[in-house]
């Protein structure tokens, strides 16, 4: 297991036995393989929110809002919108790298983006976080099981998430939060 996920489960105890997904289908609607680190959060947790704002997006989730390739699609169209009036970020700019989100946060706009880049192995992709209502994007260079542990423990270097460094963390599912 990604030592970050490790982590995660002891910080926060998955509720129920792990969910395996399709991940060939899932790989071949995005064009792409995915990172492990994410697959394992994904069948550990499955979707849902930890504490209250930070939703992983799960490819099994019915609620295309929360479904990973859905929402995947969804942004690559505002973003190309977005991109014709506003500057694209320059951690992919000059370069032939895309964004693919993995997480919302809640009642923000923001996403949590993977950074792909041609020729790099999903072990690889960094954090991109886009504030959603704004230009301000931050690079974090770590993987998305890493960025979610360091925010939840108050070690990311980040203004956009003070509030989730408590001593009690939560995570509520898909099944239980979008019934």
């Amino acid at each position: 297991m990604h030592p970050a996920v490790e982590r995660l489960t002891a910080l926060i105890p998955p509720a129920g036995p792990r969910r395996p997904r399709d991940w060939r289908s899932v790989e071949q609607a995005l064009g792409t393989p995915l990172p492990n680190d994410y697959k394992e959060l994904t069948e550990t947790y499955g979707g849902g929110v930890f504490d209250e704002t930070i939703w992983l997006l799960d490819p099994a989730c019915p609620d295309e809002d929360y479904e990973l390739v859905a929402t995947t699609a969804e942004r690559a169209e505002v973003l190309a919108n977005l991109w014709q009036t506003e500057p694209i970020p320059g951690e992919i700019r000059d370069t032939d790298a895309r964004v693919i989100p993995w997480a919302y946060v809640e009642d923000s706009g923001a996403y949590l983006y993977w950074r792909v880049q041609p020729g790099q192995e999903p072990g690889d992709w960094t954090v991109l976080f886009n504030e959603g209502r704004g230009p301000e994007w931050e690079h974090h260079d770590t993987s998305c099981a890493s960025f979610l542990l360091a925010v939840l423990t108050g070690e990311a270097e980040t203004e956009h998430f003070p509030e989730l460094a408590a001593e009690e963390h939560q995570f509520a599912s898909n099944d239980d939060v979008l019934e």
